[in-house]
């Protein structure tokens, strides 16, 4: 798989490095846009399962995907005693999770989107839309800066990203920009949040 180039052979730096960060820290500014629970919630990219363990512990029905097996793995051990429903899948198709033919009120992708080309953004974002049930939340956090060795990624703008989602129905809910968490100083993250409008 193309658009999670990387990450294996980096799995043992990126596992506890993931793990550190602190899941109010990572969603500072977004918190009060989530469904209450009990909700079903997609972490589209999952990691090591740091996000959607702590919103599994809050009482939410989590979907965790992860095509990296030896991330996904670590999450599995980690949040073990956590009720995380783990898939191996990925954009832009996310034929397995599409398979189940389920909603979700909440859809996560957390250093995600960035990994994929105009193409497969275009396939991706009407993906999601058949995903997210009405009156449901997506949210974007988009990396801006170098691009590590290995990896795969593209600069998407706040522009793009917006005329994507409201080509497929989308209404912004909430956009700004930030600095890293971490210690990157060339590296900045645009955080979008997009709604489905109840059916009438």
């Amino acid at each position: 798989m193309v658009s999670n180039r990387g990450y294996s052979a980096e799995a043992p730096v990126l596992i506890p490095r993931y793990e550190a960060l602190k899941f109010d820290d990572v969603h500072a500014g977004l918190l009060d846009l989530y469904p209450p629970p009990p909700s079903r919630v997609l972490d589209v990219g999952a990691g090591t399962g740091r996000d959607a363990s702590a919103l599994a512990c809050r009482g939410h029905e989590v979907w965790a995907v992860e095509p990296t097996l030896e991330l996904r793995e670590a999450g599995r051990t980690i949040h073990s005693a956590v009720p995380i429903r783990w898939l191996e899948d990925a954009l832009p198709d996310l034929s397995v999770v599409r398979a189940e033919r389920v909603l979700f009120d909440l859809i996560l992708l957390v250093g995600v989107w960035m990994h994929l080309d105009e193409v497969e953004r275009t396939q991706g974002i009407a993906t999601l839309r058949h995903l997210i049930s009405p009156g449901g939340r997506i949210v974007f956090m988009l990396r801006h800066g170098p691009v590590p060795a290995g990896r795969r990624m593209f600069d998407v703008t706040e522009v793009e990203m917006v005329a994507l989602a409201q080509a497929q129905g989308f209404v912004l809910v909430r956009s700004f920009k930030r600095a890293a968490i971490t210690s990157s100083h060339d590296v900045t993250w645009s955080c979008l949040v997009f709604e489905v409008p109840m059916m009438l």
